[in-house]
């Protein structure tokens, strides 16, 4: 069979260009234009043996590249416009694994070059995954079996108490985004307490910086381990680590009552994630102590400079994506909800993916599924002196692959919007 075209930014299957039969035999003739419009004969973008140089500005869904220029990890990585991160995703037939190919498929400068998947091995990602299809992805392969020679970051998305090993062997070189919960916890005796069992790579522990973007950005730009938050810790530190901060809430009593959907139990089987025990339904879990728990307050003491407490009451309700935690919280003397809510609005001014509703707009969690946003709002409690806090986020997205991808772009120095910019779908 004759050798065709590829397109940089495409593939044959793909490309809307690409007119000719896909079917054996001798290789039809390449057609004369892309949708872009360029005439093909003349488009660096496709190639016959050689490397091109751009790719058709309207394709999305890129083939390999045949020598894709090394990146390498340094304290601060500057990648240059237009130039390919060769990305690897460990655990890809996951939830988050798979939300992280999603995110990609429209990223102008990540190419995924190595998915892992032990159970799934040798398999197509499209037999498993079957709404990406459409995507050129190499296969899944065993961990054991992946090469990174060619890798220059790392999407870790398997489930906690499996990633310290795996991470501490992966060449030092690296960037990696962690999706689990290994490496979020600082102390290792409290990961311990929590997790029920010692830290592994006690030395990454130290090394890990922790990824919640809009609070530590500086601090990631120059990471190269990065432990990515988890769903309810994102939606509850987002509001309160600037009030915290400010000093506008009083550290005691602070209570939160958050409800999620069921994609955040992950995709094994499991008798208690069955339709019939889920379905018409809402129930509280983890009530004497979530992990999660210490992980916000972890964070919510550092903003403090002082320990914090937190009551903290995770619900799973029938639905598959979403979010919302409403946080009830006792003001500073003389502050107002109205001050709270001008402090929030200020500190994520400019923000992209955090915005403050208006008025007395109830943030809903059907405002950001599928999306990278987080949405709140402020409300004046019935109680003299109590506010109510409510945030809604796409558990999936911006509780996990979203927040990921947002903080691989900064350690890659790219712009942290690139490849998010998906509006919420509706209805």
């Amino acid at each position: 069979m004759g050798q065709r075209p590829l397109c940089l930014r495409g593939s044959r299957r793909t490309c809307m260009g690409w007119s000719t039969a896909l079917g054996g035999g001798a290789a039809a003739p390449a057609p004369k234009k892309g949708v872009c419009g360029l005439n093909l004969k003349s488009c660096s973008g496709f190639m016959l043996k050689t490397t091109p140089k751009v790719g058709c500005p309207s394709l999305r869904v890129r083939a390999s590249v045949s020598s894709p220029q090394k990146l390498y990890s340094s304290k601060t990585t500057q990648v240059k416009s237009g130039e390919e991160v060769q990305i690897a995703v460990l655990g890809a037939s996951g939830y988050t694994g798979a939300e992280i190919v999603r995110l990609l498929a429209n990223h102008p400068q990540f190419h995924i070059k190595v998915m892992t998947a032990d159970r799934k091995a040798s398999e197509q990602f499209g037999s498993v995954f079957p709404h990406l299809i459409t995507q050129d992805l190499p296969n899944l392969v065993a961990i054991k079996d992946a090469d990174f020679s060619n890798v220059d970051a790392v999407f870790c998305c398997l489930p906690h108490g499996t990633t310290q090993e795996i991470i501490k062997g992966l060449p030092k070189q690296l960037k990696i985004v962690d999706l689990s919960a290994d490496f979020r916890l600082r102390d290792i005796n409290e990961y311990a307490e929590w997790y029920g069992h010692a830290h592994r790579a006690p030395e990454l522990q130290q090394e890990a910086v922790y990824g919640l973007t809009e609070v530590l950005r500086d601090e990631i730009r120059n990471a190269r381990l990065v432990a990515n938050p988890g769903c309810y810790p994102t939606s509850i530190q987002l509001p309160l680590v600037p009030l915290i901060k400010a000093k506008l809430i009083k550290l005691s009593n602070i209570i939160i009552d958050a409800k999620s959907g069921v994609i955040c139990v992950g995709r094994g089987a499991k008798e208690a994630n069955l339709y019939t025990e889920i379905a018409e339904g809402i129930h509280a879990y983890g009530i004497k102590g979530h992990r999660h728990a210490p992980e916000i307050e972890q964070g919510l003491s550092e903003a403090a400079k002082s320990k914090v407490t937190i009551s903290f009451t995770p619900n799973l309700i029938c639905m598959k994506r979403g979010m919302q935690s409403t946080m009830f919280v006792e003001m500073a003397p003389g502050v107002t909800a109205g001050d709270l809510y001008q402090h929030l609005k200020s500190t994520y001014e400019g923000e992209e993916f955090v915005k403050l509703l208006h008025g007395s707009t109830v943030p809903h969690t059907r405002h950001v599924v599928g999306s990278n946003y987080c949405f709140m709002n402020v409300f004046e409690d019935r109680i003299p002196g109590r506010a109510i806090i409510i945030s809604v986020i796409d558990n999936l997205v911006k509780g996990a692959s979203g927040q990921a991808v947002q903080n691989l772009n900064l350690m890659m120095g790219l712009p942290e919007n690139r490849g998010l910019q998906y509006q919420p779908l509706f209805p």
